[in-house]
């Protein structure tokens, strides 16, 4: 059970998804609602009840727009933070964070943000199953290595358990790392490609571009934004059943470890409120 009022953060980030919308219709911009916040959609209209995040995504000529225009489209204190302009970050999509809130997620994963929106690029996959089997396997052991690099390598103490985030510490860099994922994830043309979806979902999540790239309205909290049309299909194969509520053993919360939903992280020194810095 989460450890901080759900309802506060969820409209805090509901907050980030409207003005994201906003830049989206300002400029031209595609993008859809997807994974658990589809189905909030679908299901009840709005968040999940026990949901902590909020999912987007975008085809990979809109997200390459949004990385080069973000900081004069989006309003303060929103950010939008990635490894194309972050040498720090260490996820391969990027996201949407309010500069006005301090988030860490776990002690053993510190990169230190604000609460956030995660905007997943849409990418080509190839049309032949094992360049695209090859493509995905290549692109899961680069993110199992740039999570190992980012890790504490003593999450679990100095023996044989820090032997392997060590040993791929000595062999990659994070930099590194985001530029070989960077190469396979751009490798097919987006808008030549026949299946598309996000590489983070996996090999046998690969949809027929019609699904991933065709977007209409939907309403979410009492707001109208973007989701995907033929959402039936997209839900079934990522969830399966997405109608049937799951047991509250099966209701996953991020739980994080640091939230602060009043203090700017540039401002934070350390675990509680009298470590930030005063202005």
């Amino acid at each position: 059970m989460a450890n901080y009022d759900i309802r506060t953060l969820q409209m805090r980030i509901l907050d980030i998804l409207l003005a994201f919308d906003k830049v989206c219709t300002e400029h031209g911009l595609r993008y859809c609602i997807c994974g658990g916040t589809m189905i909030g959609a679908v299901r009840h209209k709005g968040f999940i009840p026990w949901d902590d995040d909020l999912d987007v995504s975008m085809p990979r000529p809109d997200y390459e727009r949004l990385i080069a225009h973000a900081s004069e489209w989006l309003p303060s204190p929103l950010e939008f933070v990635c490894a194309e302009n972050d040498p720090e970050y260490p996820l391969p999509f990027g996201k949407i964070q309010d500069a006005s809130t301090t988030l860490i997620e776990r002690p053993h994963l510190y990169y230190l943000g604000g609460c956030y929106i995660d905007i997943f690029p849409y990418d080509g996959f190839a049309d032949n199953k094992l360049v695209r089997w090859w493509q995905c396997a290549k692109y899961a052991y680069y993110r199992k290595c740039l999570y190992l690099v980012h890790r504490d390598p003593y999450k679990h103490g100095r023996g044989p358990s820090s032997w392997v985030p060590l040993l791929v510490r000595k062999m990659y860099t994070m930099h590194g790392l985001q530029k070989r994922i960077r190469r396979i994830l751009t490798k097919n043309d987006y808008d030549k490609a026949t299946l598309a979806s996000s590489y983070t979902d996996g090999y046998k999540k690969a949809f027929p571009k019609r699904i991933c790239d065709h977007y209409g309205p939907y309403e979410f909290e009492g707001h109208t934004v973007q989701g995907i049309v033929d959402y039936d299909p997209y839900l079934k194969v990522m969830y399966g059943d997405y109608m049937q509520i799951p047991p509250e053993d099966k209701r996953v919360q991020h739980n994080f470890y640091h939230l602060d939903l009043e203090h700017p992280y540039r401002d934070y020194r350390g675990d509680d409120k009298e470590s930030y810095r005063s202005k």
